[in-house]
């Protein structure tokens, strides 16, 4: 009978049957704990995937202005020689002004994004392309619509350079590839767009009908405007001006993992040259172009061809 109790008691003097229950109840709570862990994890993915997503899809609002503004013109012009008289001439650089000035765009958009950083940038860029718009739609004479033309060119000049960096900057790397690939689509969504608005007004009056088609181009401006109250500024850029806290939590909302958040702070920092800045040698945007390192020699060669390719064909 001794042996027989103590074959049911544990060492502890707790009977084996109540502490078997115990263990089981035990591992009934951590299965129950890892489950809403996993649950919790799934809908912070699903819910980050979806932000990085809607911050790409605004960002790149400004290459619908470009691909719109190509299109448009296409049919546009026909309406606006017989409106306003003009000659193939002013066709022709009335049309062609717009790849010349948002080079300029383009240049100027850099060293701006430097300085008031990629959102507000892109706010600028939706704002000069509204005015120009809204001067080419009330446009009297070939040269207010030229006025327009080139205030709309700085615009997408600004818009188009800044939407890659941006999505870039605050995309996960694991999706980066596919993300700033949204430009590019965006710009072709936009070609499409414009020839649609011009099949849709072409009925109207030839005094009429153009001016809507170009009016039509400020709506993904005004999108951008609201995109502006739920983006966040670029985390290198919030880097750079040694807002690293600000940092973090555009991190935290961009990435996943948030064992990852950490690393890739330390890569920002490190890119920007925060955190070892004697190591780092201060250049020049010109003189980096002009005497590349190889790394970067590559990087442009790949780039440039790209885009050379890309036009000629």
């Amino acid at each position: 009978m001794m042996g027989s109790d103590e074959n049911d008691m544990g060492l502890s003097g707790i009977p084996l049957g109540i502490k078997n229950k115990y263990s089981e109840l035990t591992k009934v709570d951590f299965d129950d704990d890892d489950a809403s862990h996993h649950h919790h994890q799934q809908k912070r993915s699903a819910s980050t995937r979806k932000y990085v997503l809607a911050c790409a899809i605004f960002a790149s609002l400004n290459s619908v202005l470009l691909g719109y503004d190509v299109g448009v013109m296409s049919g546009a012009i026909i309406f606006i020689h017989e409106d306003l008289k003009i000659t193939e001439v002013q066709e022709e650089v009335l049309v062609g002004i717009l790849s010349v000035v948002s080079i300029f765009g383009s240049l100027g958009g850099g060293r701006t994004s430097d300085i008031i950083g990629r959102k507000w940038t892109m706010a600028l860029a939706a704002l000069i392309f509204q005015i120009g718009a809204v001067v080419m739609t009330l446009a009297p004479s070939f040269e207010v619509l030229m006025i327009g033309r080139l205030l709309a060119g700085v615009g997408i000049g600004f818009g188009v350079m800044i939407a890659p960096v941006y999505i870039a900057e605050i995309s996960p790397t694991i999706a980066r590839g596919s993300l700033t690939s949204f430009p590019e689509i965006f710009i072709n969504l936009g070609i499409l767009l414009g020839y649609v608005s011009n099949y849709a007004f072409s009925g109207l009056p030839s005094h009429i009908n153009w001016r809507i088609m170009l009016a039509v181009g400020i709506l993904p401006s005004i999108f951008i405007g609201f995109a502006l109250f739920i983006i966040p500024e670029s985390p290198r850029w919030l880097v750079m001006q040694n807002r690293i806290d600000e940092a973090r939590l555009v991190l935290m909302k961009t990435i996943e993992n948030q064992s990852e958040v950490e690393d890739r702070l330390n890569e920002i920092l490190e890119a920007a040259g925060n955190s070892n800045a004697d190591k780092y040698e201060e250049k020049s945007v010109a003189h980096e172009l002009l005497s590349p390192s190889p790394a970067l020699r590559r990087m442009l060669i790949t780039g440039f061809g790209i885009q050379c390719f890309q036009q000629i064909t």
